[in-house]
């Protein structure tokens, strides 16, 4: 599907999104490591998988991934641009596919995933994060 044309404004806004670090992320990397778990950041977790997980444990096959609302499609706050509407249909959904591909993908491979929707605190992520890598799974 071809790109849809946007005003210079929508351009400007959406290419100031950042794809890694983002105020979400860091404050769950904070709080891990206030709590003693060292950890790698933007990785990919499968060698020839190219996707990057936001955290990895590798040791312990634990791949995090902190799921923007609006990228993701968070059930609870996603929403639909009016603009381009079936351009984003279509992107938002082929996104959420590759969700899933990659968790299929990792479970296979023996690797625990932890997804957490950017506006859960950054506290009760860590504890699904901590959770993960003590379950021995």
């Amino acid at each position: 599907m071809p790109r849809p044309t946007t005003d210079a404004a929508t351009s400007a806004r959406m290419a100031k999104q950042r794809r890694a670090d983002t105020a979400p992320e860091m404050a769950l990397r904070r709080e891990l490591h206030r709590r003693g778990a060292r950890f790698f950041v933007d990785r990919a977790p499968l060698p020839k998988l190219r996707r990057r997980a936001d955290i990895v444990f590798p040791r312990r096959k634990v791949a995090v991934f902190v799921d923007g609302c609006f990228w993701h499609s968070c059930p609870v706050h996603a929403t639909s641009p009016k603009n381009n509407a079936e351009f984003w249909t279509v992107k938002l959904a082929r996104n959420v596919a590759r969700d899933r591909d990659t968790d299929a993908r990792l479970a296979a491979a023996g690797w625990t995933v932890v997804r957490v929707w950017e506006h859960e605190a950054a506290e009760s992520a860590a504890d699904l994060v901590l959770s993960a890598l003590t379950s021995g799974v």
